[in-house]
């Protein structure tokens, strides 16, 4: 029960201190929390069943466990992912069958972090889970469906916690300086609007870094010559660290970014598709990765509407690589701004996916005997080759012949950039075709 203990020694942090005690006390996560709200209920009435919490930090989950702890009437257990065991989570699930065989007490596991556990642990959960031996609540910053096992995940309700927006974290800011036991109430501080404004939005959403740079803002300006301390913006600025970017390198923070970044280049906003880069570059990513997602953007969405993108962006590739950041910063953003400003084709790629398509559910046809390889000895008693028009030999360099064993159109090129050139030019082809 160490983590659920007193909360409100002066040596803890602020974010700490002012932790709710009752679900009343909390502030955001209306999607489900309040009057009617499923969450809500099952706690109110102590019929909590297992259940993920998932969010990003700072935004409430651990104090949510703490919330449900204070409300329920069953034994409460905590472990965090990170320093437990199998062998720990044994011993507890031993204590949870004796306790509920002989006083008919449930029991409440509450594993920060969750998404550390191995497979194996997780399997060890499953079993006592599924039978009510335990509720299970888990709180994790990784997206469950990824890093959580699929059985254990259908057995919980999951619930997503989103970062609190700018409003929230001001009436935490200003609840913590009224706050005279847990707060900084005790202190003569007069913080400026603007200075809590600033916390609130560059925190991203983090209760807890906005609440702890508040705390360290406080206790480090020096009071004025009337006895005050006075937090402004200069110091709200200065007690603030770097600007944290929320980015997991394999969880779905990492692949929702880089589908904003190539929906950017796809919808031809540079200006968009340059901010996501400037994100995964700023949190660091993998360049190779990045210039991947260019080259593929560039033949799916640009095509033959601009060749071109294709070349400059397997360019750009070789180049990033070659270079490494800090100025492979500047290659990328070459490739990002051109595939994005390009004219827009998704043809080529249309069409191999229609061609693929029949060959999976057509009959697979025969490569008609004038196509078939003629450079062999007995080709020709086989009749391989023969009837075959050599297109350089024709006007144009085209001649009509069958090319396929039956008729079909994959590839219908748009009229935007280059591709107009070659759909005049195909339109002329078939139309000689028949």
């Amino acid at each position: 029960m160490g983590l659920f203990e007193e909360e409100q020694g002066s040596n803890k942090p602020l974010s700490v201190r002012m932790r709710p005690a009752s679900l009343d006390e909390i502030v955001g996560q209306e999607h489900i929390l309040g009057p009617g709200k499923l969450l809500t209920r099952a706690v109110d009435a102590d019929r909590v069943s297992s259940i993920i919490l998932y969010g990003p930090p700072g935004v409430g989950k651990t104090t949510l466990a703490l919330c449900i702890s204070k409300k329920t009437e069953a034994q409460f257990e905590s472990v965090n992912a990170v320093a437990s065991n199998v062998e720990e989570l044994r011993r507890i699930i031993a204590g949870a069958k004796n306790r509920l065989a002989t006083t008919g007490r449930r029991t409440i596991l509450f594993i920060d972090e969750i998404h550390r556990f191995n497979k194996a642990q997780q399997d060890v959960l499953m079993p006592d889970v599924e039978n009510g031996i335990l509720v299970l609540i888990g709180a994790t910053t990784m997206n469950p469906f990824f890093s959580l096992v699929t059985p254990l995940l259908s057995r919980s309700l999951v619930f997503e916690l989103k970062p609190l927006g700018p409003l929230s974290l001001m009436v935490l800011l200003e609840r913590a300086l009224l706050d005279a036991v847990r707060g900084l109430g005790r202190l003569p501080v007069k913080a400026d609007k603007a200075a809590l404004e600033f916390l609130a939005d560059i925190s991203d959403g983090d209760a807890r870094r906005a609440l702890n740079a508040l705390e360290i803002g406080c206790l480090s300006v020096p009071k004025n010559e009337a006895g005050e301390i006075v937090f402004d913006l200069a110091a709200a600025q200065e007690s603030i660290q770097k600007k944290q970017v929320q980015y997991d390198g394999d969880g779905d923070v990492h692949y929702d970014t880089i589908s904003a970044f190539i929906k950017s280049m796809r919808g031809s906003d540079p200006d968009a598709a340059l901010y996501w880069l400037a994100k995964m570059i700023y949190a660091g990513e993998d360049p190779r990765f990045i210039a991947r997602r260019i080259v593929i953007c560039a033949a799916e969405d640009v095509g033959n509407a601009d060749p071109q993108a294709l070349v400059l962006a397997n360019t750009a590739a070789q180049a990033s690589e070659f270079i490494g950041f800090p100025e492979a910063r500047i290659i990328l953003a070459q490739a990002v701004t051109y595939v994005a400003c390009a004219p827009k084709s998704n043809a080529a790629y249309l069409g191999i996916d229609r061609a693929l398509e029949d060959v999976r559910n057509k009959k697979a046809g025969n490569v008609p005997s004038h196509l078939k390889d003629a450079s062999y000895a007995g080709a020709k008693k086989l009749g391989h080759g023969q009837g075959y028009k050599y297109a350089h030999d024709f006007p144009d360099h085209y001649v009509p012949q069958e090319y396929m064993p039956f008729k079909a159109t994959y590839y219908e090129p748009t009229d935007l950039g280059y591709e107009k050139k070659i759909r005049d030019r195909l339109e002329v082809l078939r139309k000689r075709a028949g």
